[in-house]
């Protein structure tokens, strides 16, 4: 069978993970992908698309391949150690816009709507906004400390209009390249951080050497985003 399989063409590879969608998932996705699918890039321009996500010290990224002989998959120089769920690491948050990025906020603690307002809007939102003018629109995803009643109050008092986000949508954020980019950058580094202070570090050092061009070509492929979610019917992308 596998002889056969290989023959004609398919082979073995891990499944890629993907967000559970629901039928209203790809609906509410659809719609949204066929409303700003013909967005200018100035536009896009006037879009701040920001997120969080997290970095370990022990997380295996599946990022690095070696090559050794059969017989040797146990040897110590061809394993690598990690904990089960990743060890000890920060949650960062970061915005991006065409031109320009924010600071790298890196934390130890769970975001919640407070440490949101406080340490993450009103340092970046307000600054980016007076750039922009009033055609700026600020994303962020539906993640529960987002949709906190005191953060749309600092939204309303600064007059910062937030961009409508369909729901497990990580495909058409571009900033998930980014994160991408950083985590290719830390586990590529020689040496690699072996401590807390050593990892944040060496995250916020690769946060500001991600050149500007790789983020503005993130951003001005919305519309091809947007266009291949419309082709999917609302579903999975290869983004």
């Amino acid at each position: 069978m596998y002889r056969r399989l290989g023959h004609i063409g398919p082979y073995a590879r891990r499944p890629v993970r993907c967000v559970p969608l629901t039928a209203t998932h790809c609906r509410l996705r659809l719609t949204w992908s066929r409303e700003h699918a013909l967005r200018t890039p100035q536009q896009w321009f006037c879009v701040m698309f920001s997120d969080e996500s997290r970095f370990s010290l022990q997380s295996d990224s599946h990022r690095i391949l070696i090559w050794r002989a059969p017989g040797t998959r146990y040897h110590q120089e061809n394993t690598i150690e990690r904990h089960r769920y990743g060890g000890a690491g920060w949650l960062v948050w970061g915005g991006i816009i065409l031109g320009s990025r924010t600071d790298l906020h890196v934390q130890s603690v769970t975001m919640t709507g407070h440490i949101y307002r406080d340490v993450i809007l009103e340092q970046n939102a307000p600054l980016f906004r007076g750039a922009k003018g009033a055609e700026f629109l600020f994303m962020d995803d539906n993640a529960r400390p987002h949709c906190a009643n005191i953060v749309d109050e600092c939204l309303q008092s600064e007059n910062i209009t937030r961009m409508d986000w369909p729901a497990y949508s990580p495909d058409l954020n571009p900033i998930e390249h980014l994160w991408d980019m950083l985590g290719r950058r830390i586990a590529a580094s020689q040496p690699p951080p072996i401590c807390l202070p050593e990892l944040q570090r060496a995250l916020l050092d690769e946060w500001y050497n991600i050149p500007q061009d790789q983020i503005d070509n993130s951003i001005l492929s919305m519309s091809r985003r947007c266009k291949v979610c419309i082709a999917s019917s609302g579903r999975y992308t290869p983004y």
